[in-house]
């Protein structure tokens, strides 16, 4: 007989990686579970993320800063900053392949966490490490390699799921900072979600005025997860934007 029942663990008390002063919890669902391929669509739908092979969501005690939003492909329009950017990266080309790990693919990762994040305790990244964070066995996950001629300048990690594309993660050489490659990556996943008649790109977690994770309400049409309903943003935090 087969049990439909998903089990649901909690992390014990963690440093947020968003505010140095809190801790952090997320619910994790059971990593064992053998549905699991089946349960990360719905799972991201009810905003959820995915690290590695894990399904999470953050679950903090007296915080709900992380809000769960996602971009409506048919209502997107870049504004006048995110066109300007479109056109700076109009040179690259853009190939979805198969998720795995190589040396330039490695290399560039590496040099991204130096630059990006020094200090942020990734930037002594080991092939594993890359490996275990990135995709897993049973994701639906894709590389979108972005490349000025052969020279590999950015990958966006993305999952293809039935109802939408999450991204998962974005790594670009750090010298490229004029072509804003964080930005260009999103526009492409929302063009190839269109391409693809996919609903949604799903962003990971707003954080309304955090300086890392702000940035998201400027796609126009963002929707956040408030209860259990999507909604958009501007119409339930219009004080945020």
């Amino acid at each position: 007989m087969r049990s439909d029942v998903v089990r649901l663990f909690q992390t014990l008390p963690h440093p947020c990686g968003y505010f140095g002063d809190r801790t952090a919890q997320n619910l994790v669902i059971d990593p064992s579970a053998p549905r699991l391929p089946q349960l990360y669509d719905l799972a991201v739908q009810r905003g959820f993320r995915r690290a590695g092979g894990h399904v999470y969501h953050p679950q903090c005690a007296g915080c709900r800063a992380c809000v769960a939003c996602r971009i409506p492909v048919t209502r997107f329009r870049p504004d006048r900053s995110q066109r300007r950017c479109l056109a700076r990266n109009a040179d690259l080309s853009l190939r979805v392949v198969a998720a795995g790990f190589s040396e330039e693919y490695f290399d560039l990762y590496q040099r991204y966490l130096r630059g990006r994040h020094r200090g942020g305790g990734m930037d002594d990244a080991r092939p594993e490490d890359f490996s275990r964070f990135l995709y897993t066995s049973w994701s639906p996950t894709r590389f979108i390699e972005m490349r000025a001629g052969a020279r590999l300048v950015a990958i966006a990690v993305t999952d293809f799921c039935a109802s939408g594309l999450s991204a998962v993660y974005t790594f670009f050489d750090p010298a490229e900072v004029q072509r804003s490659l964080g930005t260009y990556a999103i526009l492409s996943q929302v063009e190839l979600a269109r391409q693809q008649r996919l609903d949604h790109v799903y962003l990971g977690f707003w954080i309304a005025g955090h300086p890392k994770m702000d940035y998201k309400k400027r796609y126009r049409g963002l929707e956040v997860l408030d209860g259990g309903d999507w909604k958009p943003l501007e119409a339930l935090m219009p004080e945020h934007l």
